[in-house]
């Protein structure tokens, strides 16, 4: 499956747009983990707990993306983006969203 940014890809055409296709996930905070995360803030630095739960959930979101494109026949997704949301306290959603299109190499 090509993913991309952009709105099309320089090697290949666009022969059919399948349409939206989306993949999310919703992770919440770990108590234990808030209470490193905590600790290292007050030293500054990198919060590595939250990088890797957030680096969890961009893969994931993209993983379910993926296969909502594949469920649709897709060769390719374009114009991928990725955006957040708080859904409750300590809790967040990942929502990863693209146009499913068809490809041919040119």
């Amino acid at each position: 499956m090509l993913i991309t940014t952009q709105d099309n890809f320089a090697d290949y055409t666009i022969t059919e747009t399948l349409g939206l296709v989306k993949g999310n996930t919703i992770r919440a905070r770990h108590l234990g983990k808030d209470i490193i995360a905590g600790l290292r803030s007050m030293v500054g630095g990198e919060i590595e707990e939250y990088t890797k739960m957030l680096a969890e959930a961009r893969e994931q979101a993209l993983d379910r993306l993926i296969a909502h494109a594949q469920s649709l026949g897709a060769d390719g997704i374009v114009a991928t983006r990725f955006t957040t949301s708080a859904i409750m306290q300590n809790a967040a959603e990942l929502f990863a969203f693209g146009t499913a299109v068809k490809l041919q190499k040119k």
